[in-house]
Order: structure tokens, then sequence, then C-alpha cells
């Protein structure tokens, strides 16, 4: 198990109850798996369907293999002006 470290923000950070979660997964983990780990904390299920999660400020597709030695961030949709 490798542990990947998320930066959270604005609301998903409220509903999980922190602005950083560490979470335990195989070192070949993707995107998809890190979210269904994240939905299985408390406040997790209330997660949109597909958040936006950024690997060292590039979107990251669902099928896409996590390094964990990068900056991961779940980011809420942003409204401009």
């Amino acid at each position: 198990m490798t542990r990947f470290s998320v930066l959270l923000f604005a609301r998903y950070a409220e509903l999980l109850g922190s602005e950083r979660v560490e979470i335990d997964l195989p070192a070949s983990a993707t995107a998809a798996e890190l979210i269904d780990a994240l939905r299985r904390m408390p406040g997790g299920a209330l997660l949109p369907s597909h958040p936006f999660l950024a690997m060292n400020h590039s979107q990251v597709r669902s099928g896409q293999q996590l390094d964990p030695d990068a900056e991961l961030a779940l980011l809420p949709p942003m409204a401009g002006g």
C-alpha cells in the first residue's frame, strides 16, 4: 500500500472535515480508485459524480494512474465573473 495525500478546497474540505486527507491505496491506483476511496470517508458520499482531480496542477482523467509523490488536489467547480 502507498499513502496518497490529497488537498481539499472550499466545499470539499468542509464535507470531509479537513484541508488535507491521506489515503492508503495500491501504488498503481488510478484517479477513479482515489475518488472511490474519498467517497467512502465520512462526508465523502456528498461529493459530486465527477469531481475535478488535479495532479501537479494538471487535470487527471479517471483511468490515469496516480504518482504517490505528486501533489494531488480535489477542486470544486469554479465560478468566474
